[in-house]
């Protein structure tokens, strides 16, 4: 009986040490599998399209002029209206001619407008140029003129307000039927207020809008 009894102890030792190392191979190739499996993809977001549309283009600005007016203040950038082309072609034509050069600021009124532009010779009058989108908005440019149509020449004022509905006469007559405006400012709105706000006397015409301190239009010349 000893001998089988030692028998069976040693079958059961082989066999144990059987199940041992086929644990241990199915472990390493499991693992072995584990390592070389490729690691799923992670989505990537795809991006959303800009919703952003390019602005439309303002069809009173169409390549246009521009013109920078030194100023003993600053520096004026405006850009010229291509729909009123005989406004702006008469403001182009005596800019190119040096006729602005050296003129004033003669009338400034705070919360209202700046004017200038007057030449001592003789200019040409021209037609007014004013359509259906007339509008004097804040830092747009246009021609001066008697209450006569038809009479502008080389005068003009730049807006710092809406003054657009702005009654000229007893009858009730705007501005926007009136006044031509053939650009804006782009750069330089500042130089306009600080031109607008400078201390002023009385004029010939008993009108408390002659600047104290001469505004002078040093140069005007066509930059684009």
């Amino acid at each position: 009986m000893t001998p089988n009894k030692k028998s069976n102890k040693t079958l059961f030792l082989a066999i144990g040490i059987i199940a041992i190392i086929l644990i241990g191979i199915g472990a390493y190739i499991m693992v072995g599998q584990s390592l070389n499996q490729t690691p799923a993809a992670t989505p990537t977001p795809t991006p959303t399209p800009s919703t952003s549309s390019t602005p439309t283009p303002d069809p009173a600005y169409v390549n246009p002029t521009k013109v920078l007016l030194q100023t003993s203040v600053g520096n004026i950038t405006i850009e010229l209206r291509t729909d009123k082309p005989i406004t702006s072609g008469n403001f182009k034509t005596l800019v190119e001619q040096g006729k602005y050069d050296g003129t004033i600021f003669h009338r400034v009124i705070a919360g209202f407008m700046i004017q200038g532009g007057g030449i001592s010779e003789s200019i040409p009058t021209i037609s007014d140029e004013i359509g259906s989108n007339n509008r004097n908005l804040p830092y747009t440019i246009a021609m001066a003129k008697t209450s006569d149509p038809n009479s502008a020449t080389s005068q003009f004022f730049i807006n710092v307000a809406d003054n657009g509905n702005n009654p000229i006469d007893q009858a009730g007559t705007k501005f926007d039927t009136v006044y031509t405006v053939f650009g804006r400012v782009i750069l330089g709105q500042s130089v306009v207020d600080a031109i607008a706000n400078a201390a002023v006397t009385t004029n010939q015409y008993g009108e408390n809008s002659q600047p104290v301190q001469p505004v002078t239009l040093i140069k005007a010349t066509i930059v684009s």
